[in-house]
C-alpha cells in the first residue's frame, strides 16, 4: 500500500452479497452492463468518482465515495468513516473499502493488477489525476475515459421509469393543490406563488425540488430562467411556472404558462404556436430519430410564424437522477435517440417587456407513441 495517499483509516470490510434484493440486483446489472463495455474502451477497470454515478451503480448516496468496477467481476465501493453504516445499508452486495480519499484508496487496491484502469476525464481535476499517479507502482496505467456512465444512464429501466413518473405525479398535483386553493392570483407575488408550490411538493411527498423554482409574471415571463422576484402578479399578465419534485432521487420537469384573469388576443396566438411546436416536437420523439430532427420539427413552426429569434434555447434534455442529463435535443445536437430515454419538450416564445410563453412536458421515448408522465391540462386557460 502507498504511503503517498491520506487513508491511515482505511480498513476493507467484505459485505455478503444480497442478489435478492430487486434494488440490488438492479444496481449489480448495472455495473454488469458498464462492465461489458470496458474493452471497447481499452481498460480493464474504471474509477468512478461522479457521486452520481456512483449512486447510479451502488445504491449509495453519500457525500464522499468512489467505486471501482473490473473486467474480472471484483468491484469496490470507497467512503469515508461516517458513512459505514450506511454503505452496508444501500450498497450491501459490494465490499466497501473504508478511506477518507475514496480515489486514492481504490486506486491502491488495484495496485498489482497490472491493470489498464480508466478514470472519468469529464470528472477527475488535475488535482486528483496528480495523487492518483504516484500510486501506480507497478505496470498500471490511467487513461482517460468518456461518459460511459452516463451514456448508460440514458435508457432508464423500469424502475427508473416509474421513479420519475411518481415525481412527475407529485408535481401535477401540487400545482393542481394551488391552483385549487386560490393561491395563484393578482395581489400574491412570485416568491409566494414559488414557495406555495414547493411546499405542496413536500407535502405530496417530494424529497426534494427539483431546482429553484420559476414563477415569472408579466414581463418576467419574456426571461426563460427568472428567478422568481417580490413582482406582483396582476391581472392580464402572462404567468409561466416551470417547476419539478424529486422523488426517490429521480427528477421531473413540467412548464405551464397561464394567463391572469384576462386575455389578449396576441397572448393567444403566441400561446398556440407554441402549443403547436410542443405537440410536433412530442411528435417527432422516436427511437433512433436524430436529435437535431427532432429539435427541428418545433422549431421550424415557431421560425414560420416569425419567432424564430424569440426562441432562445433548445428543444429538451434528458432527465433522471439529474435534472439535465443526457441525452440534449437542441439545433445543434448530434446522436440519435434511444428508446427509454426520459426527456422534456419545452418551446417556448420570449417577447422581451411583453412576455413568453413556454410549455414543458416530461416523456419516456417508446418504440410507439411516447409515455407522456406530465398530465397536467396544456388547454390555454385563464385563470
Amino acid at each position: 500500500m502507498s504511503a503517498t495517499s491520506d487513508t491511515s483509516a482505511q480498513t476493507a470490510a467484505p459485505i455478503s452479497r444480497v442478489a435478492a434484493d430487486p434494488a440490488n440486483a438492479a444496481h449489480a446489472g448495472r455495473r454488469d452492463r458498464l462492465r461489458a463495455g470496458l474493452s471497447a474502451a481499452g481498460v480493464d477497470a474504471i474509477l468512478v468518482t461522479d457521486l452520481v454515478n456512483v449512486r447510479y451503480l451502488s445504491g449509495f448516496t453519500g457525500s464522499n465515495a468512489a467505486l471501482v468496477v473490473t473486467a474480472s467481476g471484483d468491484d469496490r465501493i470507497s467512503t469515508d468513516g461516517r458513512y459505514l453504516t450506511q454503505v452496508a445499508e444501500q450498497a450491501p452486495d459490494l465490499t466497501a473499502i473504508i478511506a477518507r480519499d475514496c480515489p486514492s484508496a481504490l486506486t491502491e487496491y488495484l495496485v498489482g493488477s497490472g491493470a489498464r484502469i480508466g478514470f472519468e476525464k469529464h470528472v477527475v481535476t488535475v488535482e486528483t489525476h496528480q495523487r492518483l499517479l504516484p500510486i501506480l507502482t507497478g505496470a498500471e496505467t490511467l487513461k482517460p475515459v468518456g461518459a460511459l456512465v452516463e451514456d448508460l444512464r440514458m435508457v432508464k429501466d423500469d424502475d427508473e421509469i416509474e421513479q420519475i413518473r411518481t415525481a412527475c405525479q407529485t408535481a401535477d398535483l401540487a400545482l393542481a393543490d394551488i391552483l385549487g386553493d386560490g393561491l395563484v392570483v393578482p395581489g400574491k407575488t412570485e416568491r409566494q406563488v414559488a414557495r406555495a408550490l414547493e411546499w405542496a411538493m413536500f407535502e405530496r411527498g417530494a424529497e426534494a425540488v427539483s431546482f429553484e423554482t420559476i414563477v415569472a409574471t408579466g414581463a418576467n415571463s419574456a426571461v426563460p430562467h427568472h428567478r422568481p422576484t417580490d413582482a406582483v402578479l396582476g391581472a392580464g399578465d402572462l404567468l409561466k411556472i416551470d417547476f419539478g419534485a424529486v422523488v426517490g432521487g429521480y427528477h421531473s420537469d413540467m412548464t405551464r404558462t397561464y394567463v391572469l384573469e384576462r386575455a389578449e388576443s396576441w397572448q393567444r396566438e403566441i400561446y398556440d404556436l407554441v402549443a403547436q411546436a410542443q405537440q410536433a416536437g412530442r411528435e417527432a420523439l422516436a427511437p433512433g430519430v436524430e436529435a437535431g430532427e427532432v429539435d427541428a420539427a418545433a422549431r421550424s413552426i415557431i421560425d414560420a410564424a416569425g419567432f424564430g429569434e424569440q426562441y432562445v434555447h433548445g428543444l429538451g434534455h434528458g432527465v433522471g437522477l439529474q435534472i439535465h442529463e443526457a441525452p440534449s435535443i437542441g439545433k445543434l445536437s448530434t446522436g440519435t435517440l434511444p428508446c427509454g430515454a426520459a426527456v422534456t419538450v419545452e418551446p417556448g416564445v420570449y417577447l422581451p417587456g411583453r412576455g413568453g410563453v413556454r410549455i414543458e412536458d416530461t416523456l419516456v421515448i417508446r418504440d410507439g407513441e411516447p409515455d407522456l408522465l406530465t398530465t397536467t391540462d396544456k388547454t390555454f386557460t385563464v385563470i
